[in-house]
């Protein structure tokens, strides 16, 4: 499988919004969640690339300030990342946004941008240098109005704009750690969309010197994220502390051979009935611990 590396950074020239010009594009307004336990809280929309906006639902734990909140973390989804930010969704980041917030952490539930329509959504523009810049005006932001520090955490094809982030975003762009769950590591390019061949192996890894979480099921039975090549992202990331973690038991349903159709929700994939458990060990690393 032939992998193509992107620049290691993006100057921060490129890539800086003043805290003043954050203040005028990001705006915020209240959202209703069809599953009130999933509390979607605040939605932001910020100024992204060629005059898109980008928005993002903006969670904490009722009754605590934004403000001073030490740990903020940036949750993108898998599939082609569009959202209703005015309906709780299923996906395993979504459901573990209680615990997150519950523990004192903030959180930022990201959409694609608006000019992303469509069933394949983000497809190929997950591995873009303007990606990587949108993410990093949501990173800028919400540290703006946390005044803490910023971790981005991917699920599924997630991993691939989390880790396209961390490689490539420097100065207050930059986030200070890096989460990945199930992580896309086979691509098929026999497929007909040709995007399908991405993998969070092509962004420049070497590049990523934050610390580095990666999480996989050790049943899950999806032919692009198994878990036994975890090692290899580790093998190839710099950061100072990392971990790699198979995670078991669940719901599992053994001796299926892999298939793509078991990529989604409901599957070891998605960590169905294990989502207090693994917040409670994320939360533990990006505090400074083992997960």
């Amino acid at each position: 499988m032939s992998m193509k590396h992107f620049a290691a950074s993006i100057s921060w020239s490129a890539l800086r919004w003043p805290l003043l010009a954050l203040a005028v594009l990001a705006f915020a307004t209240t959202a209703s969640c069809a599953q009130p336990a999933a509390g979607c809280g605040e939605v932001v929309t910020v100024a992204t690339h060629d005059r898109t906006t980008t928005r993002y639902a903006l969670g904490h734990k009722d009754g605590a300030p934004v403000r001073g909140a030490p740990i903020a973390l940036v949750l993108l989804v898998g599939g082609g990342g569009v959202l209703d930010l005015d309906a709780a969704g299923r996906n395993v980041l979504i459901r573990m946004r209680p615990f997150f917030h519950e523990a004192g952490l903030v959180t930022a539930l990201v959409d694609a941008p608006s000019d992303v329509h469509g069933e394949d959504g983000l497809a190929g523009f997950r591995t873009a240098s303007r990606h990587a810049g949108d993410l990093g005006k949501v990173v800028a932001d919400l540290r703006a109005r946390t005044g803490g520090a910023v971790w981005l955490v991917g699920h599924s094809r997630g991993t691939i704009s989390a880790a396209t982030g961390a490689a490539l975003l420097s100065g207050a762009a930059a986030p200070e750690g890096l989460v990945l769950l199930s992580a896309m590591m086979v691509g098929d390019a026999s497929r007909r969309k040709p995007f399908v061949a991405q993998t969070v192996f092509d962004p420049p890894l070497e590049a990523i010197a934050v610390p580095v979480l990666v999480l996989g099921h050790e049943a899950d039975n999806c032919v692009r994220s198994p878990a036994r090549l975890m090692n290899a992202i580790t093998a190839r990331t710099r950061g100072a502390r990392q971990q790699a973690v198979a995670v078991t038991g669940g719901n599992i349903n053994p001796g299926r051979p892999q298939n793509s159709g078991d990529c989604g929700v409901g599957e070891p994939h998605d960590y169905v009935d294990q989502e207090e458990v693994v917040a409670a060990g994320i939360v533990r690393f990006v505090e400074g611990g083992r997960y």
